[in-house]
């Protein structure tokens, strides 16, 4: 199946699910309607912590300065452009990228409307599109990001041309995973269904950051950035303005005692 045909099909898919959903949050409230542009400090705060803790985060951060040690970024990038071990060729590296790109933007779309939601009409649609600007704003705020820090440090890409860090669409799929996957956490699924739902993103995010490195469009390092600056801003927007906290937020916690020092993640599920 050609990768044109396959993303409309899984669009085709999704639109026969879409208004699946029903229900209400725990709270007895719809996804969106408590959507608000004055969430508290105290809200922003905690959004703003748990986003930079989450190893969604610090992960790939950490995983982009360690490549800069002894040249990694340009071998690694020099080894995936030439033997494109995942797409084959560089031209199907860099069409995928962009297939799964619009495919993960085409997930959250669909987690939205199908996130727990009033009943009536006017109320569903209501939560529905003040959800949906909360997400935009954590897109937009992501890209915009980006477009400042591209010419800013205009790194030279694998190819020659310029504004190679951070990746735009490794910030993108991010984002669009990540809020798909908060999105996830408001539904009545199973732990088994969400945990599976959750890798998934992960792996269609991370599929099309490589994607870009094997199409020579960005070394590691720029991927890498781009995946943790779209799930920072992604998650940050989400949990502070949707008007809602998440029930399954992972952080990590350190014990110390006397014997020894423990490093954990922590959650509720």
């Amino acid at each position: 199946m050609k990768p044109r045909s396959l993303v409309r099909l899984s669009l085709l898919i999704l639109s026969f699910t879409i208004f699946c959903g029903c229900g209400t949050l725990r709270n007895g409230r719809g996804w969106g309607e408590d959507a608000t542009i004055a969430p508290g400090w105290d809200r922003v705060g905690k959004a703003a912590y748990h986003s930079m803790v989450s190893p969604f985060t610090w992960v790939p951060m950490a995983g982009a300065a360690i490549v800069q040690i002894d040249n990694w970024d340009h071998k690694i990038s020099n080894w995936a452009s030439d033997k494109t071990p995942i797409f084959g060729s560089r031209s199907n590296a860099d069409d995928w990228s962009n297939y799964l790109l619009y495919t993960s933007g085409a997930l959250y779309g669909a987690t939205a409307l199908l996130t727990p939601a009033r009943e009536r009409t006017g109320e569903w649609i209501t939560g529905k599109m003040k959800g949906v600007i909360v997400g935009g704003a954590a897109i937009g705020l992501s890209e915009g990001i980006v477009g400042i820090l591209q010419p800013a440090l205009n790194r030279d890409r694998p190819d020659g041309s310029g504004q190679s860090f951070p990746s735009g669409h490794a910030t993108a799929a991010t984002a669009f995973s990540t809020l798909a996957a908060k999105n996830i956490e408001t539904m009545p699924l199973s732990r088994g269904a969400k945990i599976a739902a959750n890798s998934g993103l992960v792996l269609l995010s991370a599929s099309t950051a490589w994607a870009r490195v094997e199409a020579k469009r960005h070394y590691p390092g720029d991927i890498l950035a781009g995946m943790a600056i779209g799930h920072f801003i992604s998650a940050f927007v989400n949990d502070a303005f949707l008007g809602f906290d998440s029930s399954q937020a992972v952080v990590p916690d350190a014990e110390i005692s006397r014997n020894g020092f423990v490093l954990s993640l922590k959650g509720d599920f």
